[in-house]
């Protein structure tokens, strides 16, 4: 491939990918799922003066215990710092925030396109063949839907992704010349730098350090010294990007790392992350015996599987999933392979539980990317040996990406309108909130006492009032919350269809603790469309001393 093609090819991509994205963001309003709120909460926090903090306590595991909140006690800021120049720019709104997602998740395809042109040339395609299997995944993963959707929404998916996939075609262009690479360490440095904002971003970065650490002790034909300075050059780069951050961290939580990894591994069920005077420990966990332990990893690894990698990019994500043992094998994929392999091994057996609420979902951007690589290249495959044997004189190697395309372009169209539709209504809903509140004479603003609910961070972002998360606990314990806060002014439970959470039913059934909350009716809203969305809310104020 010529140099000017290879520079049309990723501005056709990137075009594509760009207006794609574009038109998701416009039909996503509002941060759903709460996690894309925080990011958008500390970055507004950020250009009001008032730091890297949050007025959400979604957790209790990590002190300090105040309000306002140091940022970041489990997450990571990077996606806060990617919207902090959009919103400076065009205001403090998640629509700029979006434009910072947009970017980003534009390049996860050119990144795509790149890594599929290393991956065909490797395997000998002919000319063909091979620049239609590499433009095809670049423009497959421009309308592929986890990709699309994710790069709506300002929260650490795709920049993870977008550095994933970076350092995994960096590791494999740097393990095709070990021994030049020792001598010349530009791409090395590279790599250590894409490394370290990775560090910024997600946890899981501890898989792709582990991975460039164990591919470059095993290269072939180097010294241990060049092994060494391999491994050693990419880990001092990496640290010194993070550097800064840990001593922050060391500074506010006592740690150089983000903590609760181990206490979110012993979940018995998502709502551990909330948990107050009943905190997930070892003895709690072991006690639910070894066959509900299993049962644990049996779902996590469906939910994973399914939900996160199937369902959302059929056909082709189906494709490349049965596919991939036999087409994953190209040395150019070995990194990602590897990667996305361990992330899902470590995610679904270790943290069965918590993958459910995103775990899993917001590291496996740079899987996506590797199953629609396995799915066209086994489409391309079957179409040559099926061209083979009918005697097809004409090359139809386009018809294995249309599939693609046309697929993920189907689904994208149908399943972003009703998210989109999911977002207004949670629009709404707040919006709903910030005046039936104050209506129920609870004056809002950040010097006004904590709201316990069952979506802190929404809460706090919507309507600047302190929040804090709803154990699903008793009513008992919930009161001890609210003492242990002073100031706590009331308990807002939102409707919950699926029925996962004990409130509000815990505290119509009464028992200890109940006779502390006084239910306030909410008044009808002037505006009809903000009324409904009022639909299953409840207010309480907490009257026990």
């Amino acid at each position: 491939m010529s140099r000017r093609e290879a520079v049309v090819s990723a501005v056709v991509v990137f075009a594509v990918a760009l207006a794609v994205r574009v038109a998701a963001a416009t039909v996503i309003v509002f941060p759903r799922p709460e996690d894309t709120s925080y990011y958008v909460e500390v970055a507004r926090h950020v250009l009001e003066g008032r730091g890297l903090v949050s007025d959400a306590l979604w957790s209790y595991g990590t002190p300090p215990l105040v309000f306002p909140r140091p940022a970041f006690e489990v997450w990571l800021p990077l996606p806060t710092f990617l919207a902090l120049v959009p919103m400076a720019l065009l205001g403090a709104t998640f629509a700029a925030a979006q434009v910072s997602s947009v970017l980003v998740g534009a390049l996860v395809p050119v990144l795509a396109w790149r890594l599929a042109a290393d991956v065909v040339a490797e395997l000998g395609l002919p000319a063909g063949r091979a620049r239609t299997v590499a433009l095809g995944a670049g423009l497959t993963a421009a309308v592929y839907l986890p990709l699309v959707l994710h790069s709506a929404l300002p929260d650490s998916t795709m920049p993870f992704a977008a550095l994933a996939l970076g350092s995994c075609l960096l590791m494999a262009r740097i393990l095709r010349d070990p021994r030049g690479a020792a001598l010349a360490d530009r791409r090395v440095i590279g790599l250590g730098a894409l490394l370290g904002l990775a560090a910024l971003t997600r946890n899981e970065v501890i898989w792709l350090a582990l991975t460039w650490a164990g591919l470059a002790w095993f290269a072939a034909g180097l010294s241990v010294a060049a092994r060494l300075r391999l491994i050693g050059v990419v880990a001092v780069v990496s640290l010194v990007v993070f550097a800064p951050w840990a001593i922050r961290n060391w500074a506010e939580f006592g740690s150089p790392l983000p903590g609760q990894a181990a206490a979110n591994a012993l979940s018995i069920r998502p709502t551990d992350v909330f948990a107050w005077s009943d905190p997930p420990t070892l003895s709690r966990y072991l006690a639910e015996g070894p066959v509900r332990l299993l049962e644990l990893r049996v779902t996590g690894i469906g939910h994973n599987v399914l939900n996160v990698l199937l369902l959302l990019g059929i056909p082709i994500g189906v494709v490349g999933f049965v596919a991939l043992p036999w087409f994953g094998r190209a040395a150019a994929l070995r990194p990602l392979v590897i990667v996305s392999v361990v992330t899902f091994a470590v995610t679904s057996l270790v943290f069965p539980v918590s993958t459910t609420w995103g775990t899993y979902l917001h590291a496996a951007g740079a899987a996506h990317v590797l199953l629609i690589l396995s799915g066209l290249l086994a489409l391309d495959a079957l179409i040559a040996r099926v061209g083979r044997a009918r005697g097809w004189t004409r090359p139809v190697a386009w018809l294995g990406p249309a599939f693609a395309l046309f697929g993920s372009v189907v689904l994208s169209v149908v399943l972003l309108g009703a998210f989109g539709r999911g977002s207004a209504d949670e629009r709404d809903r707040w919006e709903a909130i910030t005046v039936a509140l104050p209506a129920a004479g609870f004056a809002l603003g950040p010097d006004d006492g904590p709201i316990i609910t069952d979506f802190p961070i929404w809460l706090a972002d919507t309507t600047g009032n302190p929040a804090l998360a709803l154990p699903e606990e008793s009513p008992a314990a919930v009161v001890e919350l609210a003492r242990a806060f002073p100031g706590t002014l009331a308990l807002l439970v939102l409707d919950d269809p699926d029925g996962e959470r004990i409130w509000p039913a815990v505290l119509d059934a009464g028992g200890p603790g109940s006779e502390c909350f006084e239910e306030i009716r909410l008044g009808r809203l002037p505006v009809p469309a903000l009324d409904a969305a009022l639909e299953g809310t409840r207010l309480f104020r907490i009257n026990c001393p």
